[in-house]
C-alpha cells in the first residue's frame, strides 16, 4: 500500500500579501516561493520545509477551470491554540465554534475571502 502526505493546498484570495502574512504569523511559516500564476495572477507558497499553502490570485486571462469552489475548510495544527487565536483576533478576524474534544481543542475562523480555517491543538502525545 502506498504511503503519502499532503504537500500543499492552493487557495484563491483577494490579497496574497495579507493572507501570506497571516499564515506566516499564525503558523510560524515562511515564504517558500512566489511567482506568476497560471492565469496571469500571482502565487505565494507559504509554509514549512515539507508542506505549504499556496495563496493564489487570479489574473485577467480566462481560465479553463473555476478556482476556489468547492472548499469546506483548511485544518491547521498548532502547539498553542490560545496564541493562534490571538493572531487571528489581531488580524481583525472572528474566531468561532470553540470546542474541547478528545484528543484536543479547536476553533474556526473565516478569512477576508470567506475561506474557513479550523485551528486544532492536540493533547501531548496525540496527533
Amino acid at each position: 500500500m502506498p504511503h503519502g502526505r499532503l504537500e500543499h493546498v492552493n487557495i484563491t484570495v483577494s490579497d496574497i500579501e495579507r493572507s501570506a502574512d497571516l499564515l506566516a504569523k499564525l503558523m510560524g511559516w515562511h515564504i517558500r516561493w512566489r511567482g506568476p500564476s497560471l492565469l496571469g495572477g500571482e502565487t505565494i507558497h507559504v509554509g514549512g520545509e515539507r508542506d505549504y499553502l499556496a495563496v493564489y490570485t487570479r489574473g485577467e486571462k480566462p481560465g479553463r477551470f473555476a478556482k476556489g469552489v468547492p472548499l469546506n475548510h483548511v485544518g491547521l495544527v498548532v502547539e498553542d491554540l490560545d496564541a493562534a487565536e490571538a493572531v487571528v483576533k489581531a488580524a481583525g478576524l472572528e474566531p468561532f465554534n470553540h470546542a474541547d474534544y478528545e484528543p484536543g481543542r479547536r476553533f474556526y475562523f473565516f478569512d477576508w475571502d470567506g475561506i474557513e480555517f479550523e485551528m486544532v491543538s492536540y493533547e501531548e502525545g496525540a496527533s
